[in-house]
């Protein structure tokens, strides 16, 4: 009998979004990438050019975080085979006052456990007070 495909632990894949949050909320670019495979991409948003590899993705986050944007999580993750997608606000202080940002993620996991793949989506309709 063949061995069973291995898939990534949805419980862990819904720690790592809660982990994605805390990190914004610590305003830690490095805990950010430690949930990244060391070959992931992050497409943000999509149709924007796609940062390959861990350091690349690091040095992303380390320049989304100078904003002080804060990440709350606006439903539950949905888990769907090796994706967990959820739906969150971006809110940050910009340009003398309050602005949201509502998007959704698709974070892609290896069995590892490590997100191989990010895709954003937002665009300017879901930019708010901008």
């Amino acid at each position: 009998m063949p061995d069973p495909i291995k898939m990534p632990d949805p419980a862990r894949m819904e720690a790592a979004v809660n982990a994605y949050v805390a990190a914004f909320e610590a305003g830690s670019a490095d805990q950010v990438a430690a949930l990244y495979a060391q070959d992931a991409t992050v497409e943000d948003p999509i149709g924007s050019p796609i940062h390959h590899g861990r350091e690349a993705i690091r040095a992303f986050y380390a320049e989304s975080m100078k904003t002080g944007a804060k990440l709350k999580l606006e439903g539950p993750v949905r888990i769907a085979g090796d994706y967990a997608v959820f739906p969150f606000s971006v809110n940050l202080n910009y340009d003398g006052g309050a602005k949201r940002i509502d998007v959704i993620d698709t974070f892609r996991f290896n069995e590892a456990n490590e997100v191989v793949e990010m895709r954003a989506y937002w665009g300017p309709a879901n930019m708010h007070g901008f």
